[in-house]
Order: C-alpha cells, then sequence, then structure tokens
C-alpha cells in the first residue's frame, strides 16, 4: 500500500514543489491539497490520507490549530509531518506540543522530503532530532523532573532508550547501541508511549524534554 499524503499549504508554488517531488517518488501517493488548515479535518475524513504535510504558518487557521483539531477530531488520525521555513520557530514547537510527528524544513533536498515523509508514515524516527534539541532549550521548560513526572515508572532500560530517542536515533540504531534485537527495542519505545501517555516518539521526547528528563546539549 502507498503512503498517502495531504497537502496544506496557503502557498501554490510550494503544493505545486512537493506534490512533483512526492509523486516522483515509488510508494507515495497524494490524494489530495488543501490552501489553509481550516480545510484539514473535512478532507483527512474523506481521504484519510496517512500523512498530512502542513505548513505552520497560514492565514486562517495555522498549523497548530489545524494539528489539534484533526488529533481532536478525527479517529485513528493520520501522521502530521509540519512544514516550515524556520527550524527555530515558536510555532513549530508548538505544533510539536499540540501533537504533530515531526517536521520539515522547506529548503530540503528532495530525497530528504520522500526520506521525511517514509519515516513519518511508518512512525520510526524523530526527524532533524538536532534542531528538535535546539527548538526544546529555546521553548522548554528544562526543569528538573518532578514526582508528577510519568517517567518515574520507567525500568532503567526503558529510560535509556527514551534519551537515545530523544537523540534521534531509529530503532535499529538504538538496537546496534545497546546490542539487542530491533523486535526488542519496539517493545521498550512501546512501552515508553505507554507509560508516558505519549501518542508517538516525538511526543515521548517534548515531555522528557519538559520534564528535564532529557536536557538539550
Amino acid at each position: 500500500m502507498p503512503h498517502t499524503v495531504l497537502l496544506v499549504d496557503d502557498e501554490p508554488l510550494v503544493r505545486a514543489g512537493l506534490r512533483a517531488v512526492l509523486e516522483a517518488a515509488p510508494g507515495i501517493e497524494v490524494v489530495g491539497e488543501a490552501a489553509d488548515g481550516a480545510a484539514v479535518v473535512p478532507l483527512v475524513r474523506r481521504l484519510r490520507p496517512a500523512v498530512v504535510a502542513m505548513d505552520v504558518r497560514m492565514p486562517l487557521m495555522d498549523g497548530i490549530e489545524a494539528t489539534r483539531a484533526v488529533l481532536r477530531a478525527v479517529p485513528e488520525p493520520p501522521k502530521i509531518l509540519v512544514v516550515t521555513t524556520f527550524e527555530e520557530d515558536e510555532l513549530v514547537y508548538g505544533a510539536l506540543r499540540a501533537g504533530a510527528a515531526g517536521f520539515l524544513l522547506k529548503r530540503s533536498r528532495p530525497a530528504e522530503i520522500v526520506h521525511a515523509v517514509r519515516l513519518i508514515a511508518e512512525g520510526d524516527s524523530l526527524l532533524f532530532p538536532a534542531a528538535v534539541r535546539s527548538l526544546a532549550a529555546r521553548y522548554a521548560g528544562g526543569g528538573p523532573a518532578g514526582a508528577g513526572w510519568a517517567g518515574d515508572g520507567l525500568t532503567d532500560r526503558e529510560a535509556e532508550v527514551l534519551r537515545l530517542m530523544a537523540r534521534g536515533l531509529s530503532n535499529a540504531e538504538i538496537a546496534a547501541r545497546l546490542f539487542v534485537g530491533t523486535e526488542t527495542v519496539k517493545t521498550h519505545v512501546s512501552a515508553v508511549l505507554a507509560k508516558l501517555g505519549a501518542r508517538d516518539r516525538t511526543q515521548a521526547v517534548i515531555a522528557a524534554y519538559e520534564s528535564g528528563f532529557v536536557t538539550p546539549a
């Protein structure tokens, strides 16, 4: 089955460029477009894309509010990939906190765009970990993890996996680092998400940064 994508951006040229790049890649199908976040929920309900590639700055409804709307209104919602011009942008961090699974810079090369969509669709790895650490350093609380931190229930190995996730390592890379199988890592990741009440890896990493459990380098 192809990874289906909905493009949301108020610039027609940006949408056309993304469509051209993604439709040239095997296994990816662009199923629709929208010019503003306000149109996203009805389109997601009708088209059921696996990924929504969404601009963070739009005139009527920005990417943060559109992300919240999709996750609130759609059962089994798609992965949200924020597409932005600036990597250190409070709106990008707000979108990640709202539930976006990752972000992509508009200046990215075609191969990076395709790779990002595939990663987001497969839920394997956080995008641009260095930039996410930078965003966390600017906008996360960064205080010490207190008694309310859900990560208190993590085992030592699960905590180690979470720290490696925060560094942007994929399941395969974590498995190589810990000398275990990929399926074992997947089990640990699932346990981390469940204990933190996180929707995906990105939400777990954001929670780790905001609690102070992980501190940006």
